[in-house]
């Protein structure tokens, strides 16, 4: 059986670093209204794809700039990924061996994720950032962050089948239940930024047309109501008898939300200071990525239960 090398595993997690750290650089351009440092796309100003001495965006030009730079970065590890896919998956054919499609097609996603990423960005600076084409923007990037985390799962299985499930069928569907109320919880923390002081720079007042307290006290509401679901399911892990990886990766999920949510409530009292919101995001993508491996850790892949 030929299985997934160390360098390839590799690679993929940094894909999966990388994807969770253009959340960051991006939050960090936009809460120092650094949106528009570059005012025009794909070039940074009118004539020069790099930012140019006689640009009136002062400082924020470079922090703009940074961040096309680091997408750049990104495509090069999106290429190098996909290359690692194929190449695994070409491997197998020689031998023989059944093809693994789920490596080769989620492979093939930072790559094009990239390319989406890129054309939106464009769109997002071209429509003076705004709110919802920046949340479709951070919104894509979330979604690459689940396809990033079942390819590291998928590389680290012995095969695709036959799948063995060490937890009760109610157990996955809490799972399941949980990601997609992390997954909304998300959503709502976008919409929250988009109602607020944070627009990306600080010439530009496009806003979603909603009142900035009522939908962060929504926001918390969903916030309050994940937390309630994560201490069930702690009290369903213990019951049931599920697997112990399991319940390490919810007290780590308990760990990130406590930290969370002091952040969350600390920006909200203080004004929303950038370093706080900037540590809100971070906490938030380490959230979202430790959630999608809950499933993994409920079921084995390519060996008899």
């Amino acid at each position: 059986m030929i299985l997934v090398p160390r360098w390839m595993r590799i690679v993929f997690v940094v894909n999966l670093v990388a994807q969770t750290a253009i959340i960051v650089t991006g939050a960090v351009v936009r809460l120092t209204g650094s949106g528009l440092g570059c005012p025009t796309w794909p070039e940074c100003v009118d004539g020069s794809y790099v930012p140019v001495a006689r640009q009136a965006e002062a400082w924020h030009k470079y922090v703009e700039f940074g961040n096309r730079m680091l997408t750049f970065a990104l495509g090069i590890i999106a290429i190098l990924t996909l290359v690692a896919a194929i190449t695994y998956t070409v491997r197998r054919a020689r031998a023989g061996e059944q093809m693994r499609y789920s490596i080769l097609l989620l492979g093939i996603a930072p790559l094009a994720g990239t390319f989406a990423q890129a054309i939106l960005g464009g769109i997002t600076v071209l429509t003076g950032l705004n709110p919802s084409t920046v949340g479709l923007h951070f919104l894509l990037s979330i979604a690459l962050i689940a396809a990033a985390v079942a390819l590291v799962v998928r590389a680290r299985d012995d095969g695709d089948r036959p799948v063995a499930f060490h937890a009760r069928r109610e157990v996955r569907l809490y799972t399941w239940a949980l990601i997609a109320v992390t997954g909304l919880v998300v959503i709502m923390g976008v919409v929250t930024t988009g109602s607020g002081p944070h627009s990306g720079d600080s010439k530009s007042e496009l806003r979603f047309p909603f009142d900035p307290r009522t939908v962060a006290w929504l926001h918390a509401d969903i916030v309050l109501l994940f937390i309630g679901m994560l201490i069930g399911y702690l009290i369903v892990l213990r019951v049931t008898s599920s697997p112990s990886r399991t319940w390490r990766n919810a007290v780590l999920l308990v760990v990130i939300t406590i930290l969370q949510a002091t952040v969350g409530y600390t920006q909200y009292f203080t004004g929303l200071p950038v370093l706080t919101v900037a540590l809100h995001v971070t906490l938030a993508c380490l959230l979202w990525v430790t959630v999608l491996f809950l499933p993994s850790t409920l079921r084995s892949r390519g060996v008899s239960a």
